[in-house]
């Protein structure tokens, strides 16, 4: 098999004789000389952490530079293999990108290779997005995380839970025991569902009322949501749900704007986002990557998952739960800002405390984790929490993270003051592990942790 590998060296020196650099990282790098010769010094010896994303050698980060090219060489295997038509990975940390390569195939027909700016669906890594939108009016004083949905988005009052059916075959529905906090609405812990990852007959009525339907507004969409009952009681369970959808709405109706105009004005534009979106306009759509599955024989086939995905026409549907398009850069950029307390180059966002908000455990007493098979692991604010690393196989504490249904995926760790993005275009059986696989092959390359005392 031809192989492809567009892996980005990161010798400075290199990069700025080559005069590359600004086309690599634009809008990256701060202002400045970007040498660490004569920045102050942590007791370890490294530089003292920059906290803006610049382009540095992986020592400088406490990393030993073979071992971290251990993650290309992983997904460069899985290319190879017939796995993976291509991937682009990012590894900062203190600042510091010390691993950002590209390996295989953007589009696998026309031989067109993956590249560090290619755009990928990111689909529910859309969902911290919508998070950070909302608690900026929460940080405005527009509502507490306690109340009730329904004093905003009154169409979903009065929400009945689905308990069983009658002899007949109609549903019975019992009152909820209490109406669906925003809290809840952001722990997916409110009651509602997706439609698409389980199955009851409320999930049939989401499917039958097309709830996610690409052509219709927030506002018909909470319209058609309130006309379906609740799948369980409020506070009784994680269940992965249109939750981060209706929070776009939320978005809407407190601000007054455009979900969508709200992420440019207030979050794209400000962290220098320039390539994410809800759909990509005709001059980036030479960068967007073909998605694939697997056909019957297990060889990738260019498929889309949902019949109607469409990410080259602007939706009317901004979908905060799974719409945008994005780059590893721009999710880096995202990431980075949550690691520094909700400031990146000078812009804040958040406030520290309100980020760290959104990943303290907010599920109900009643709930002790998520499903999906993550032990160890709870859920904050539009984010899952590693609460005990040992039996989420992970390394630190309170790392944050998730993922889209493409393959993407990221997290966010304290402890080592690392981020990581991760950004393919697949679904189906054969989708190797690569979420576990680069996060075991980055922390082994970390010779100076924090964690270890």
């Amino acid at each position: 098999m031809l192989r492809v590998n567009f892996t980005y060296s990161f010798n400075l020196r290199a990069l700025l004789l080559a005069g590359v650099l600004a086309s690599l990282l634009p809008a990256c790098a701060p202002a400045g000389n970007e040498s660490t010769a004569n920045t102050p010094s942590t007791g370890s010896g490294r530089p003292a952490p920059q906290r803006d994303l610049m382009m540095a050698a992986p020592a400088s980060a406490g990393f030993d530079a073979r071992r971290l090219g251990r993650i290309t060489e992983a997904m460069r295997d899985h290319v190879d293999a017939g796995l993976l038509a291509g991937a682009v990975t990012l590894a900062a940390r203190e600042g510091r990108i010390v691993h950002f390569d590209s390996v295989g195939y953007r589009d696998i027909e026309s031989g067109a290779p993956m590249r560090n700016d290619t755009l990928f669906r990111i689909y529910s890594m859309t969902k911290p997005v919508t998070g950070v939108a909302l608690m900026m009016l929460y940080e405005e004083g527009e509502f507490r995380l306690s109340d009730p949905v329904e004093k905003y988005l009154p169409e979903l009052a009065g929400l009945q839970v689905y308990a069983g059916e009658d002899a007949n075959g109609e549903p019975i529905l019992e009152p909820a025991d209490h109406p669906m906090t925003i809290r809840e609405l952001m722990s997916h812990t409110g009651g509602l569902s997706y439609g698409l990852f389980s199955q009851s007959a409320v999930d049939d009525m989401y499917v039958e009322a097309n709830i996610l339907d690409a052509n219709q507004t927030l506002d018909e969409f909470i319209a058609k949501l309130g006309a379906i009952p609740l799948r369980q009681q409020p506070g009784t369970m994680w269940h992965y749900s249109v939750s981060v959808d209706v929070q776009g709405a939320l978005v809407e109706r407190l601000s007054g704007q455009r979900f969508g105009e709200f992420l440019e004005d207030r979050l794209f534009d400000p962290l220098g986002m320039i390539d994410t979106h809800f759909y990509v306009p005709e001059e980036k759509v030479d960068r967007f990557a073909q998605v694939y599955s697997y056909d019957d024989n297990g060889e990738l086939i260019a498929r889309e998952r949902f019949a109607d995905a469409n990410f080259l026409v602007e939706p009317n549907f901004e979908s905060g739960g799974g719409g945008l398009v994005s780059t590893a850069m721009d999710y880096a950029r995202f990431s980075q800002m949550l690691l520094n307390g909700g400031e990146l180059n000078g812009v804040r966002i958040l406030a520290p405390l309100t980020v760290d908000l959104m990943h303290r455990n907010q599920l109900p007493d009643a709930v002790e984790g998520i499903a999906l098979g993550a032990s160890g692991t709870t859920f904050g604010l539009d984010f899952a929490i590693i609460e005990d690393p040992v039996a989420a196989e992970g390394y630190s504490q309170g790392e944050y993270y998730w993922g889209g249904a493409a393959g993407t995926w990221f997290w966010i760790d304290p402890v080592e003051d690392i981020i990581f993005v991760g950004m393919i275009q697949q679904f189906g059986d054969r989708l190797p592990d690569v979420r576990a696989t680069s996060r075991t092959l980055l922390y082994s390359a970390l010779m100076e942790p924090n964690g270890v005392r």
